[in-house]
């Protein structure tokens, strides 16, 4: 490989910063081909002159932070990743900080495996007294705001360990941050998730649009609703805003964590009200055909009836409406407790009422209309009337699915004709369509 120009002794000697050139040799041994004066630790032999090339890299770099760097460099020279990608990093010992930079040096000709790496260093001055009582004012400044938040913020390292858990994080998952800090973030997880969090942080982490986020103002919404898990057990309902930080060369997660159990309890409750009765209390028409809709997907037996209660009107007339809505309420729950599971049976407006049958052919759906209409009829059935026991007979039109019908409309206007024919013939009847 033809070396570039910084591998030249003179021409890295002349930089203000410290520079190195590094590669490995036929033992796979780190050697540094150049480095000037200003490099992590001078060679003794660049006391009196100029130090020889190659040499080892571990002779230069202090013993505290040859681990750090060793692991980095060898991570780089394995890897196969066309572009030159820097990593930047800090070091540290008890006299002396450095901030440093890898760069490969890439032959795209012959490899995309680096040959050779540019290490450049720059010495970080010790802090002032009055430096180190600044940053303690902002270290106390920081914590204060994280600690008086109003949503929880749990911070994971690269690992995925926790290492920041405020006190609405303790609130809100039970658990104080003495203990939490340093577990596994999967701690506060749902189990049912926990296997796949790394692979979702990890793209995350790599997704472009991460880069996006943190260039726009951060939302909470209902795309960032995820579950967690508190210590007792119970799953919470949260919304996240997650930030992607670099420090000191290491990648942290800040999650800020808002509890909506509050919100996806008055959701569930709008979405309840939305498919439910408000009279009755049974599925409405639209949660019926749903529901059916769904069973004409598969090729399961599936029949259906249209129930209506017969006279209703002259019910209202002669009793009132509080009375008409009472006979709706009592049919309501003997239509259910005769139906009973996996069967829907739900309001399909005003005196109607509908059933679906998973699993019911034409002489079965037949038997079950039979046995409610006789209860109707013979009115065998407890109820505490406000007023006085009101006798009904219902009229029921049933259908079952044809072989290759999955027009959910065409059923039930099929069934709709049974009862038709029901009420025509008399009433308090069940016809078969």
């Amino acid at each position: 490989m033809t070396e570039p120009p910084l591998t030249s002794l003179q021409h890295v000697e002349s930089s203000a910063i410290g520079v190195a050139i590094v590669r490995r040799d036929g033992r796979g041994e780190l050697i540094a081909t150049a480095a000037n004066r200003h490099f992590f630790n001078p060679l003794p032999t660049q006391q009196t002159g100029l130090a020889s090339f190659p040499a080892p890299l571990k002779t230069r770099v202090p013993p505290a932070l040859w681990p750090g760097i060793h692991d980095t460099l060898q991570a780089c020279f394995t890897s196969t990743a066309t572009d030159a990608t820097e990593h930047v990093g800090t070091a540290h010992t008890s006299t002396q900080s450095w901030r440093y930079s890898l760069t490969p040096v890439v032959n795209s000709n012959v490899s995309a495996t680096p040959l050779e790496m540019l290490i450049t260093t720059v010495a970080i001055a010790p802090p002032s007294p009055g430096g180190v009582a600044e940053q303690s004012t902002h270290a106390s400044r920081y914590r204060a705001v994280v600690d008086s938040a109003y949503d929880a913020i749990v911070t994971i390292d690269q690992s995925h360990n926790i290492t920041l858990f405020n006190r609405a994080a303790e609130n809100l998952f039970g658990y104080s941050a003495a203990e939490i800090v340093g577990q596994r973030i999967e701690t506060l997880l749902p189990e049912t998730v926990r296997a796949h969090h790394s692979r979702n942080v990890r793209q995350f982490a790599d997704s472009p649009l991460t880069e996006l986020r943190q260039m726009s103002p951060p939302r909470m919404d209902a795309s960032n609703s995820v579950f967690g898990r508190h210590r007792d057990g119970s799953i919470i309902p949260v919304e996240i805003a997650i930030s992607k930080i670099d420090v000191d060369g290491h990648t942290e997660f800040t999650a800020v964590v808002r509890d909506i159990t509050d919100r996806a309890q008055l959701m569930d409750s709008l979405k309840k009200q939305a498919v439910t009765d408000a009279l009755t209390g049974l599925p409405n028409r639209r949660e019926f055909l749903e529901f059916v809709d769904k069973m004409q997907r598969t090729q399961a037996a599936l029949s259906v009836f249209i129930l209506d209660i017969d006279h209703f009107k002259e019910i209202n007339d002669n009793y009132g409406h509080h009375v008409g809505d009472e006979v709706l309420c009592v049919l309501a729950n003997v239509g259910v407790s005769q139906t009973g599971e996996p069967s829907l049976f739900a309001r399909w407006g005003g005196e109607e009422f509908v059933a679906a049958l998973p699993g019911a052919d034409a002489a079965q759906a037949h038997a079950i209309a039979e046995r409610l209409r006789q209860r109707f009829e013979r009115h065998d059935f407890e109820h505490d009337w406000r007023l006085k026991p009101i006798h009904f007979t219902v009229s029921i039109g049933v259908v079952t699915r044809e072989a290759g019908e999955h027009d959910v409309e065409a059923l039930m206007k099929r069934a709709d004709r049974a009862l038709y024919r029901a009420k025509k013939s008399g009433r308090n009847r069940v016809e078969t369509g």
